[in-house]
C-alpha cells in the first residue's frame, strides 16, 4: 500500500513539474493546461501547491504575458532538464519494439514551413503513424527562442547558426530567383543583364530579417544597387505585394514554384545573380530528444542525428561511470 502511494506521489510530482515548466515556456496558464489535458483552474492550482511547498512565489501573475520570479527562474532552470530527461527515457522505453507513439513539437519560419513541411509530415507519418506533430510558425528569432527554452524540440530556419544554447545541423541549400509580376516591364523579357537590372526597385524582406541582410550583402559584393521600396516579414505578404504592385523581388525558388507554375509570377534570368539560401535544423544543446523527435529530424536531414544514441544509453553510461573509482589529478 505504501509503495503504491509512493509511486502515485512521485508520478503526480513529476506531472506538476511538467505543468510548471510548460507554463514557464508558453507564458500562459491556458495554453499549458491545454497541452496537459487540464483545465486552467487545475493548472493554476498545481502551481499554487508548488509555491506553498517551496514557500516562494514562482510566477508573477500581475504581468501579461506572465513572467517567472527570480525564484521561479532558478526552479525552472533546475527542474526543466529533469522533466525533459524523464520524458525522453519514458519515450525510449515505451517505443521499444513498436512504432513511436509520441508528440513532436516543431517551430519553423514561414517560408521553410510552407515549402517543405507538408511533404516532410507525410514522410514522417509513413514511418511513425501514431506520432503527433505540433507546428508553430514564427519569426526566426522566435524559433530560436522556442528551441532554447525547450518549447520546441526542433527548429527549421534559414541561415542556421550555432550558439551557446543551440547547435545547428546543415540541411540543404536553396537557389534564390528573381521574379516579377505579369505586369512588370521584365515579364516578357525573360532575361536581363546586370546593367539593365541596376537601380531597379525591389519588393523585399524586412530589414530585421537575416535573409534581407544576406541578400543586401551579396548584392553589394556583386556591385548591384537594388533599393527596397516595400518590405515584409513573411513570404505570403511579399509574394502578394509583388503581384498586386507589378513588382520585382528576389525570393527562394521553392517558395514561388506554385506561382511560377500558375503563371501569376514570371521568372527573370540574370547571369550576374547566383544567390543561395542555406537551411538547417536547430536543436537545444545538452538535451536528449525523444525517439519521435529524433525520427522527425532524421526525415528532415535524410540521415540520423549525429548524437544518435538514445536517452537510456546516456543514463546507462552515467550509471556505469559512477561505479568507477574516483580518478586522481586533473
Amino acid at each position: 500500500m505504501f509503495l503504491g502511494l509512493f509511486k502515485r506521489t512521485k508520478k503526480m510530482h513529476l506531472r506538476a513539474l511538467k505543468v510548471f515548466c510548460d507554463i514557464a515556456q508558453l507564458r500562459s496558464f491556458s495554453r499549458a493546461a491545454e497541452e496537459n489535458g487540464l483545465t486552467q483552474s487545475a493548472a493554476s492550482q498545481i502551481v499554487h501547491h508548488l509555491e506553498e511547498q517551496l514557500g516562494v512565489r514562482l510566477i508573477d501573475r500581475s504581468k501579461r504575458p506572465l513572467v517567472l520570479t527570480s525564484a521561479g527562474q532558478r526552479y525552472f532552470a533546475g527542474t526543466f532538464p529533469l522533466v525533459r530527461q524523464y520524458q525522453a527515457v519514458e519515450d525510449e522505453v515505451r517505443a521499444e519494439g513498436r512504432q513511436v507513439a509520441a508528440r513532436v513539437r516543431l517551430a519553423a519560419i514561414y517560408s521553410v514551413g510552407l515549402s517543405y513541411l507538408p511533404e516532410l509530415k507525410a514522410s514522417f507519418a509513413a514511418r511513425c503513424p501514431d506520432a503527433d506533430v505540433r507546428i508553430e510558425y514564427a519569426h526566426p528569432d522566435r524559433v530560436y527562442q522556442l528551441v532554447e527554452t525547450g518549447a520546441a524540440d526542433l527548429g527549421l530556419v534559414s541561415y542556421p547558426r550555432d550558439s551557446r544554447l543551440v547547435r545547428a545541423e546543415p540541411w540543404l541549400t536553396e537557389p534564390m530567383c528573381l521574379v516579377c509580376a505579369v505586369g512588370h516591364r521584365f515579364a516578357d523579357v525573360g532575361r536581363v543583364t546586370a546593367a539593365e537590372l541596376q537601380g531597379c526597385e525591389l519588393i523585399g524582406f524586412d530589414s530585421g530579417l537575416r535573409i534581407r541582410r544576406e541578400i543586401d550583402r551579396q548584392l553589394e559584393e556583386l556591385g548591384l544597387h537594388l533599393p527596397v521600396g516595400m518590405a515584409f516579414d513573411n513570404i505570403d505578404s511579399l509574394i502578394r505585394a509583388i503581384q498586386v504592385n507589378h513588382g520585382l523581388g528576389l525570393l527562394p525558388e521553392p517558395c514561388v514554384r506554385n506561382e511560377l507554375s500558375a503563371g501569376t509570377l514570371r521568372r527573370v534570368e540574370c547571369d550576374a545573380l547566383c544567390l543561395k539560401r542555406p537551411l538547417g535544423v536547430v536543436l537545444r544543446r545538452g538535451f536528449e530528444l525523444g525517439r519521435a523527435a529524433r525520427e522527425f529530424a532524421a526525415v528532415v536531414l535524410g540521415r540520423p542525428l549525429d548524437d544518435g544514441g538514445a536517452a537510456t544509453t546516456r543514463v546507462v553510461r552515467v550509471a556505469a561511470a559512477r561505479k568507477k573509482p574516483a580518478a586522481t589529478g586533473t
